[in-house]
């Protein structure tokens, strides 16, 4: 038995029960561990040669395509380190009777952290303050307050759901839109169910927590920034490609939009982005996961989906099984 791991935070070197147990997993059938080599998220070709002969992986954030799947004889699961999937040919995996499965919430706080960390810095420009002052400059700048402004979340998932939590605690009044949206949890926690539109013109904060598919690319276009409040702040901590960035660029440069927080790019890295040259914006390396408590919980539940089904038992957190 082989298998390999992908997630750049889960290296041979990792220290963690997780690892440890994955060890001991495969040591009992005479098996072995295979690492990331190039300590990045994997592209099709990069990919293919590391996986043909696995019969278990724990993805990253690698292009797992129809031709990587194909290639794969002896796969029987794929296990993401995070919840995203949308990286995963999932109608291919299905035609091979792959299993797929994820790790919904693991990294919730995490991910909620950053998104207000990002709406704060991108209302005070933080990043700008710091550079400044570190130059020797004392600059004056003025911001904006957090504190009652209205914080509109797309998609009141676990990360949507920490983002309210926190915004609460701002004192701001939350509006939700998700297609799939409990009426229940929101009005037990006070949160305002909306539709789109009315979340869009009325939010002075937007934070994206939505997957990325056909339905969601780009549904932040230049049409729908423009029915923003001027001043607006965006914030996107799910995945990139949910925001035009070309427009959200033109948008920021006329100061409709006041400020922009991303961690998720349309291109990964981002390489000579136009955002680069604005002040009120701010730019983290898709970094939201990545804490010592959220690693540690996806590590732990990716491995136990992957030894689950490699074990034949049912994994709770199956994305798509054609067994």
């Amino acid at each position: 038995m082989k298998i390999l791991i992908t997630a750049t935070s889960l290296g041979a070197d990792s220290p963690g029960p997780a690892l440890e147990r994955l060890r001991g997993f495969t040591a009992q059938s005479g098996g072995e561990l295979a690492f990331n080599p190039l300590g990045k998220p994997l592209s099709e070709d990069e990919l293919i040669p590391l996986l043909r002969d696995c019969d278990g992986y724990i993805a990253g954030l690698d292009f797992v395509t129809k031709k990587v799947i194909g290639s794969c004889e002896k796969l029987r699961v794929i296990s993401r380190y995070g919840s995203g999937v949308d990286r995963v040919d999932l109608d291919a995996a299905g035609e091979r009777n792959i299993t797929v499965c994820n790790t919904p919430g693991a990294n919730a706080q995490a991910v909620a952290d950053l998104a207000i960390a990002l709406a704060l810095s991108a209302a005070r420009k933080l990043p700008l303050l710091d550079r400044k002052t570190r130059e020797g400059h004392w600059v004056r700048s003025t911001g904006i307050e957090l504190y009652g402004k209205t914080m509109g979340i797309l998609g009141l998932g676990a990360v949507g759901r920490g983002v309210a939590k926190r915004a609460q605690g701002f004192s701001m009044k939350v509006l939700a839109y998700d297609p799939y949206i409990d009426a229940r949890y929101a009005e037990e926690h006070h949160i305002t169910v909306s539709d789109f539109d009315t979340l869009i013109e009325n939010a002075e904060v937007i934070s994206l927590h939505l997957p990325l598919n056909d339905k969601t690319r780009r549904i932040i276009s230049g049409e729908v920034m423009s029915r923003m409040k001027k001043g607006a702040i965006l914030i996107n901590t799910a995945r990139g490609g949910l925001i035009d960035e070309g427009a959200a660029f033109e948008f920021l440069k006329q100061g409709h939009l006041g400020g922009l927080g991303i961690d998720a790019y349309e291109e990964e890295p981002p390489k000579e982005s136009p955002l680069f040259a604005l002040d009120n914006v701010v730019l983290t390396p898709h970094t939201a996961a990545h804490t010592a408590e959220a690693t540690a919980n996806m590590a732990a539940m990716a491995v136990q989906n992957l030894i689950d089904v490699l074990s034949g038992k049912p994994c709770p957190y199956t994305v798509r099984s054609e067994h």
